[in-house]
């Protein structure tokens, strides 16, 4: 593991340096992907170990770590469903190369009446030639579309929301005046009894509260009406309750405000200022839960022009040069991007980490955290000379046990660590149960 990913993970409080690691092989990239793998999923395992009262170091299996950074779920006897809608991806324009996320029905859509065309690949294509990448940009985000040009490295450090994130830390740490009262179990379920109110969407949040509901969370999730996330949740509601409750409401509205005086843990990927709109702002919320551990993700980091934009892991590695840095890299004519969704991923397990490091040292923190603040911490760390690549999944690689998720049976790739992770549920689709804690 490179020892500068490490140390910066150590600097922001995280225990990365309570874990060793072993085995080999790396994603071929630009970057050093395994790398950060290791480093994150290992600061969220040696957080955990200290809560369990485990003296000795956690030992994190490079290859599996690496294989985390993708999917886990390996089906038997039927497919995933796609994970990218048709006409999400790279689209050439006139003067070089732009990225259009349409996974969400309402951003689709926002796309499409943007480019005031169908919805059909060959005719967006067409249009997107007809204009300039930054021209494309700027008009599906006035749509509340999500769209992102392609920048180099130097562009991104020269932008002035390439800046803003430099200049912010890793985690955004704050403390306030009441301590959780939640007591860490010590044990192979060190979270157990943990109440995390989830409000979190594709990825790096669900990526968060899995691996709370790993170690024994209770974690209940709320959607709002309708949301679907088909592509992904087979990965990641495992452990989960799944509940449904529109925030726009004000009768919702109050049933959420008790579900979070109970809670212990909130985590939230609503972008920057969207809970104020709703007058759930950070104020409100701890009138409401004083001692609450406060988690939350934003896109483009926290401060700067772009700190409201809606964004997603593909999007923030075209903006920030990183899919300009592989294309270098490959030697390609196009857009490279990362292999796996490493910032997703990545944020998701340092989110986690944020989470029980606030329970260790016993006090009420709130922790923000953005994917383009895990993309500078990426980019600013030289590629390893590790090129062993890594071994195609094989069936030890796998758990014995099988999971009967509403798509049908699967198994897992084994966790990384020499440390339990298991799920009191197996995964299944959004919307099943009633918005209330476990009794």
């Amino acid at each position: 593991m490179q020892a500068q990913i490490s140390s910066a993970l150590d600097a922001v409080g995280l225990q990365s340096r309570a874990c060793q690691e072993a085995g080999e092989g790396s994603w071929p990239s630009a970057f050093a992907v395994s790398d950060l793998a290791v480093a994150s999923i290992g600061a969220a395992c040696a957080e955990a170990a200290a809560l369990a009262g485990r003296t000795t170091p956690v030992t994190i299996d490079r290859r599996l770590a690496s294989l985390w950074f993708g999917f886990t779920v390996q089906p038997q006897g039927w497919d995933l469903p796609p994970v990218w809608d048709d006409l999400a991806g790279i689209y050439k324009a006139k003067d070089g190369f732009v990225r259009l996320h349409t996974n969400a029905p309402h951003h689709k859509v926002a796309a499409l009446e943007a480019l005031n065309c169908d919805a059909d690949r060959a005719i967006v294509a067409a249009r997107v030639a007809d204009m300039s990448a930054t021209a494309v940009e700027i008009a599906v985000v006035l749509e509340s579309g999500c769209a992102a040009r392609l920048m180099s490295l130097s562009e991104w450090a020269d932008h002035p929301q390439g800046r803003a994130v430099r200049s912010e830390p890793l985690i955004d740490w704050r403390e306030h005046g009441d301590a959780s009262t939640f007591v860490p179990c010590p044990g192979e379920r060190p979270l157990a009894g943990l109440k995390v109110l989830d409000l979190t969407r594709v990825l790096a949040g669900p990526v968060c509260t899995r691996t709370l509901a790993g170690f024994g969370a209770d974690v209940l999730r709320i959607d709002p009406p309708g949301w679907c996330e088909a592509l992904v949740e087979t990965e990641v509601t495992p452990g989960k309750r799944l509940a449904t409750l529109d925030l726009k409401s004000d009768g919702d509205r109050e049933r959420f405000l008790a579900l979070l005086e109970a809670a212990d843990v909130l985590v939230h990927g609503y972008r920057n200022g969207a809970l104020d709109a709703l007058g759930l702002g950070e104020e409100k919320r701890r009138r409401v839960s004083p001692g609450l551990i406060d988690v939350s993700l934003n896109a483009y980091g926290w401060t700067g022009p772009w700190s409201t934009r809606r964004g997603f892991d593909s999007l923030v590695q075209m903006s920030s040069g990183i899919a300009h840095r592989g294309m270098e890299w490959r030697g390609s004519d196009a857009p490279v991007p990362l292999p796996v969704q490493a910032l997703d991923f990545a944020t998701g397990y340092l989110m986690a980490a944020a989470v029980m490091r606030a329970l260790r040292v016993g006090v009420a923190l709130s922790a923000r955290l953005s994917l383009a603040r895990t993309a500078a911490l990426l980019t600013s760390h030289p590629l390893d000379n590790d090129d062993t690549p890594l071994a195609p999944v094989s069936d030890s690689d796998m758990t014995a046990a099988i999971e009967q998720t509403d798509l049908g049976p699967a198994r897992r790739i084994r966790f990384p660590a020499d440390l339990p992770m298991s799920w009191n549920c197996p995964a299944r689709r959004l919307h099943a149960d009633p918005a209330i804690w476990s009794v």
